[in-house]
């Protein structure tokens, strides 16, 4: 299990990373709320824990962000203890609110309560204008006829249309589909997307992969 851990106390970050490391778990760690946003960006995480109090963006702009992405569990920290706090972080998307201070070992159960709860199923089939994907036949057809992929080929189609309209950097794209970091120097990525294309887009309208310059790709259909 993979968590992302927000905390600007230096101390504290590294008490609870080495605690939830020792517990088993993959923990990255955020000193402020810009690091944050990049972590959230460019990973996926089973569980996000959130001080509210941080430099560059707060907790309730980061608690955004994670929601507009999709449904990953976020527990919140924080020295507020009202029930105005508590009661604003829940309705805002958070899953669980924790004062501090706080024993280590009751986060641990927070932790683990939430993770048990379970991510949502992954959809089996796709549908993007003319384009279908089942992914358990691992089956692609554009416009009724069918298209043969490569492995790679088909792990770069099912991530940008699971994550249909949302652009995705080559960094994103790389460490998902290759599960490695991105070489900027090598042009791995726009090779793949290049090749990708020529099956899917090239013979067909609407173009459903996208260039989104200085970024990255994005799919979507479009009638341009």
């Amino acid at each position: 299990m993979r968590v992302l851990l927000v905390e600007d106390e230096p101390k504290t970050a590294h008490f609870l990373a080495k605690g939830l490391t020792e517990a088993g778990y993959a923990v990255d760690v955020a000193l402020d709320g810009l690091d944050g946003r990049h972590f959230i960006e460019e990973a996926d995480y089973d569980l996000i824990i959130l001080d509210v109090m941080l430099p560059g963006l707060d907790g309730w702009q980061l608690l955004k962000l994670v929601r507009q992405r999709g449904d990953t569990p976020v527990l919140f920290l924080t020295a507020r203890d009202s029930v105005e706090d508590r009661v604003k972080g829940l309705e805002r998307g958070a899953d669980d609110y924790l004062v501090k201070p706080f024993a280590f070992i009751e986060l641990l159960a927070r932790v683990r309560t939430l993770l048990r709860r379970g991510p949502p199923r992954e959809l089996e089939h796709y549908r993007v204008a003319d384009l279908e994907l089942d992914v358990m036949r691992r089956r692609v057809t554009r416009g009724g006829q069918r298209l043969v992929l490569t492995n790679k080929e088909f792990a770069l189609l099912h991530l940008l249309v699971s994550r249909r309209g949302e652009v995705l950097s080559r960094t994103f794209i790389a460490s998902h589909v290759w599960n490695l970091n991105f070489d900027s120097d090598t042009n791995m990525v726009d090779v793949a997307v290049r090749r990708l294309r020529a099956k899917l887009d090239d013979p067909f309208f609407p173009k459903l992969i996208h260039t989104v310059r200085g970024i990255g790709y994005q799919l979507e259909a479009s009638d341009e």
